[in-house]
């Protein structure tokens, strides 16, 4: 039973959901639904698709991830970048029938469920490491600036064509002078309304005496306030027959059954861009559920949010629906509203299913600049420029990385900003582990204590070289440590002694160890004794498999103050240079 509700965490917390749950969960069904239904109109028309499948992909995922998912707040459904990832992967394509695009959504919706189902089943869930922060941190902020700058075409009310920045604003200069006044108007209302709810309404309404939470259930219903003026205008004043472009007609009813397309062909042209929406997807999501799980002590399995989220994209594809992912605004929502369990995103799914049902006829007069104005107020959120002044100040490598990645992905496109930021992230992890830090240490006077010669008054004797590893050996860092070693007693006649300190290396692979071999052998023809301390058990284990310390010139000692006492003891009795000392190997 145990292994079996490890794939279905369902079973754990149903177990002890009662009344006053159920509660906590439905007032913030509520309030996410109150949010969802404008904001899933709004990401289905930033992925190029008809506005209901964003709803379609608010429905059933949800159920999918309250079965399967482990984090108590997230909120899963159409987010903003993965949207955006979306019409560059369909738009790639070159499809102009609305139902080929939209065909082409679902199927990529199907694959990187399957990709996400596969990597949770072979629990590969620790991938998502080797995306450093700070390039996702740059992607992200790039993603919302090109988000933003992609909607402009719908508060201008001109056609703009274009994936990269330069290439978006370019077309919406030249297309100026087509601009519709009307739509500038709602448009520019519709943003200036939402920024001030973001900000003014909350502060206003708790002024005016309303409870806090009656508050927050207003100030989160600023988007569909937003929609129902200028849905109200633009059907009085019938500014469609002016140029308003709108939304038009919304099927009414719940999502319908559909299956992805299974052409090889098209499953070849969509799987980088289903593996990259996958990861980038499963990396947001669950920094967003780690975030909110650590405020009550709670923990995820990031293993299972794989299958969580795996099968809320399977579930999003058989629904009419487009990829989906944790998104960082709703679950933030969610998590403030009082949600306990992934039940409230069940209960959430019920209320988007009969806005599908009963509301969609009142959406036909929406204006397309409300929605996009909802998306460049959400997004604009998402910029954060500070942390290139951050990188700056920390590190310029880690700098170098996050600039590369806004300009790539403002340049280039998203996913060519994405596809840069994995290869950036696993190229710097490449280059800070292939030149570890090697410290020359000495004994701190008065204590058992070594540290950096160049940062403390230490203790030394001119015949040992003492040198600490802070990193594991590997293929790309082993011939580092050799030259290291080579340069530092190049031309010093008096070393007789070289120590290897080890307490941070957790592995030493099989071209590191042929480099320790090496060296042994080299330092050997100089009549010098290679020693190693405080090597780890895991590490000691590899070691004694091998012929390494059959042959090694010196001992391994169990810390670096026993050598310390003991080379010294030998230095003093005058024990000749390079004399093999046949010493017990500590562990």
């Amino acid at each position: 039973m145990q292994r079996f509700a490890r794939y279905f965490p369902i079973l754990t917390w149903a177990k002890t959901y009662d009344r006053d749950t159920a509660t906590s969960d439905m007032v913030a069904a509520v309030i996410v639904t109150i949010m969802l239904i404008p904001q899933s109109l709004a990401y289905a028309l930033l992925a190029g698709l008809p506005a209901e499948m964003g709803l379609y992909a608010s429905i059933l995922p949800l159920i999918a991830y309250a079965i399967f998912g482990t984090s108590r707040a997230l909120s899963v459904g159409p987010v903003a970048v993965v949207s955006l990832m979306t019409v560059a992967a369909t738009g790639n394509l070159g499809l102009s029938d609305p139902a080929q695009i939209a065909m082409a959504a679902i199927t990529l919706a199907f694959i990187s469920g399957v990709i996400l189902l596969a990597m949770g089943v072979l629990r590969l869930g620790f991938l998502a490491n080797f995306l450093s922060h700070p390039v996702i941190a740059g992607f992200i902020t790039a993603s919302g600036l090109l988000i933003a700058a992609s909607q402009l075409k719908h508060i201008f009310g001109v056609e703009v064509h274009g994936h990269t920045l330069p290439q978006v604003l370019g077309d919406l200069w030249a297309h100026l002078g087509q601009t519709n006044v009307f739509t500038v108007l709602i448009g520019v209302a519709a943003v200036s309304f939402l920024f001030w709810v973001r900000k003014g309404l909350k502060p206003l309404l708790l002024s005016k005496g309303l409870t806090p939470r009656m508050a927050d259930v207003l100030t989160k219903a600023g988007p569909v306030a937003a929609v129902v003026a200028t849905v109200l205008v633009t059907w009085l004043f019938g500014l469609n027959a002016h140029g308003v472009k709108i939304v038009g007609e919304v099927p009414m009813g719940l999502p319908p059954l559909s299956a992805p397309s299974f052409s090889p062909d098209l499953w070849s042209q969509l799987f980088l861009s289903a593996l990259l929406i996958s990861v980038i997807g499963f990396v947001e999501s669950v920094s967003v559920a780690q975030t909110l799980a650590a405020k009550k002590r709670q923990r995820i399995d990031p293993d299972q949010e794989l299958i969580g989220l795996g099968a809320s994209n399977v579930a999003a594809s058989i629904s009419g629906g487009y990829p989906v992912t944790g998104g960082f605004a709703r679950s933030v929502v969610n998590f403030d509203a009082g949600a306990e369990t992934p039940a409230a995103g069940a209960y959430t799914a019920i209320g988007i299913a009969l806005a599908a049902l009963l509301l969609t006829p009142l959406l036909y007069f929406l204006p397309n600049a409300t929605l996009a104005a909802t998306i460049i107020v959400a997004v604009l959120s998402l910029v954060d420029f500070s942390i290139l002044k951050k990188a700056w100040g920390y590190s310029k490598v880690d700098f170098a990385a996050v600039a590369a990645t806004i300009i790539l992905t403002l340049g280039f496109g998203v996913e060519t900003g994405v596809s840069a930021g994995v290869i950036l992230s696993i190229a710097l992890h490449l280059y800070k582990t292939s030149r570890p830090h090697v410290a020359e240490v000495g004994l701190v006077p008065g204590t058992q204590h070594f540290r950096n010669i160049l940062r403390h008054e230490v203790e030394t004797y001119p015949q040992i070289v003492t040198l600490r590893v802070d990193e594991s050996l590997y293929f790309a860092n082993a011939r580092f440590l050799e030259d290291y070693v080579l340069n530092r007693i190049a031309g010093d006649t008096e070393v007789s002694h070289v120590v290897l300190m080890f307490p941070a290396v957790n592995e030493v692979d099989m071209s590191a160890l042929e480099t320790l071999e090496e060296l042994n052998r080299r330092l050997e023809e100089m009549s010098i004794n290679l020693h190693l301390t405080e090597v780890k058990g895991p590490v000691m284990d590899r070691l004694k498999r091998s012929h390494f310390l059959d042959e090694l010139t010196g001992e391994v000692f169990l810390c670096q103050y026993d050598a310390w006492i003991a080379l010294g003891q030998r230095i003093k009795a005058g024990a000749p240079k390079g004399a093999k000392q046949e010493g017990l190997v500590a562990e």
